[in-house]
């Protein structure tokens, strides 16, 4: 998957569902889905090199984590639980998780919903975008000396759509 496809086909029709579509959200979406999975694997990468880690989707969410939390977080789940309908997956975490890694839209209206959770106004530069991102993710094993780069072919990509 390129930025651009997934821009395209994924993140703007996403942000178009929810009414949250700008500049900022899709640039950050862009930069997390690189991050998270190099827009390679809808599964995650387990040590043996399989992709039968317990992550999904581009952005890269757990069952116990990401999908339990968009479903039951107070602001997102209204939100998560339409979008849930409206492509026929139940609204619960595992078929979720199932669901988002056939279905692009699904996962990035989910990964904008987690973002949404949090108190702070979408980043603006990459520092920011940064704290942000590790704040909503969690991530295991962080790569802070990936983030800059992947913000950078976001924020490019972004400005030429």
């Amino acid at each position: 998957m390129t930025p651009t496809d997934l821009l395209h086909t994924a993140i703007i029709p996403a942000l178009t569902r929810l009414k949250m579509d700008s500049s900022s959200a899709r640039r950050f979406m862009l930069a997390i889905a690189m991050q998270e999975s190099g827009l390679k694997h809808r599964r995650q990468v387990s040590a043996d090199g399989s992709e039968s880690g317990p992550a999904a989707s581009y952005w890269q969410f757990e069952k116990g984590g990401g999908c339990k939390g968009v479903l039951e977080h107070r602001t997102a789940s209204p939100f998560m639980r339409k979008v849930c309908d409206d492509f026929n997956v139940e609204p619960n975490a595992l078929a979720l998780w199932e669901a988002m890694r056939y279905q692009d839209i699904v996962a990035a209206c989910a990964a904008r919903l987690l973002v949404a959770t949090l108190p702070s106004a979408l980043p603006e530069t990459a520092i920011d975008g940064w704290a942000q991102y590790v704040s909503a993710w969690r991530p295991g094993k962080p790569k802070p000396d990936t983030w800059a780069n992947n913000w950078a072919i976001a924020d490019a990509m972004v400005k030429a759509s």
